[in-house]
């Protein structure tokens, strides 16, 4: 695998300056109205450099983007795509976990029949990982004429948007990426495994019927997918109690961006945001502990959203 390459190099500045009007852009639409410069020159530039200089092949690179919720990994992942697309002549494609769902008919069967927490959306188990691969095996089988339907989810309906609104990829891509908060992640083992970890398990999963249901769910399907990534970065944020505060505000921000007011009757207040997180923390909290040492690339976040690299090839 080629050296990781700094940001002083002259690809990478010639890097920027092709992409920072292109970068800036889409920092806008994103409502990131804050966003330094360093975070463009010292993270996006040279990890897209580095993808760039992977060996050309005719199967796509599969590439997961992991992290806390609100951690940042969506984001990274588009203006990545953009610099790969405008300044390498590179094509790519990224879909996520939270595109994956299985449908509320679907987690209701499971919350009668396994436990009443299953049907929140979120935890491994409640996903559709055959769709995740299909999706994935659609891509990577693509000819340059492919048009290749990538799932799209709607939060505030709770459901799949109808399949003839799915965006669709035209033709063969160079790299796919796949954002997901448990990408990567290895079940929680037997001697590491913990009593309730928060008010949610202590109240209403005392047995650790929910938790271990949902721990035996990646043991299985999800590390088919998993397997498959080429490479896997991590981006580890400084606390759990940050991905609280993390998730919070994306809710805020998903609230300014929707225009129904039905839908916007569906956002959270941080209460039920709070108790949202606790689904994943279990997880989280083991993630945070183990991944650093096996995932390919760490990216460190501070409280500021400041980002370093921890882990680099």
């Amino acid at each position: 695998m080629n050296s990781f390459p700094g940001s002083e190099s002259e690809f990478c500045k010639d890097l920027f300056k092709q992409s920072k009007t292109s970068l800036y852009e889409l920092a806008d639409r994103l409502e990131i109205h804050s966003i330094s410069k360093n975070f463009f020159t010292e993270i996006v530039i040279p990890l897209t450099s580095f993808f760039n200089s992977l060996e050309n092949r005719s199967k796509p690179y599969f590439i997961c983007f992991t992290g806390g919720q609100g951690s940042g990994k969506t984001t990274l992942s588009e203006f990545v795509q953009l610099v790969l697309k405008e300044g390498c002549k590179k094509r790519s494609i990224g879909f996520s976990i939270d595109d994956i769902y299985k449908t509320p008919e679907e987690r209701e069967y499971l919350a009668k029949s396994i436990h009443p927490l299953c049907k929140v959306r979120g935890v491994p188990g409640t996903h559709d990982i055959e769709l995740g691969l299909n999706t994935l095996d659609s891509l990577v089988e693509a000819n340059d004429f492919s048009l290749t339907p990538i799932p799209s989810f709607s939060k505030p309906l709770d459901r799949h948007l109808p399949k003839d609104s799915w965006p669709v990829y035209e033709g063969k891509p160079d790299f796919i990426f796949f954002d997901a908060w448990c990408g990567g992640a290895r079940p929680v083992s037997t001697e590491n495994w913990k009593p309730p970890m928060n008010t949610l398990e202590k109240e209403e999963d005392t047995e650790g019927i929910w938790s271990k249901w949902s721990n035996d769910e990646l043991a299985g399907d999800y590390q088919a997918l998993f397997n498959r990534f080429d490479l896997l970065l991590m981006i580890k944020v400084p606390s759990m109690e940050h991905v609280y505060e993390s998730r919070w505000l994306q809710e805020q921000t998903l609230a300014k961006t929707l225009k129904d007011p039905e839908l916007k009757k569906k956002i959270m207040n941080k209460q039920e945001v709070f108790r949202f997180v606790m689904h994943y923390e279990r997880l989280t909290r083991y993630i945070l502990e183990e991944m650093p040492s096996f995932a390919d690339i760490v990216l460190e976040r501070d409280k500021g959203f400041n980002f370093s690299f921890l882990k680099t090839p």
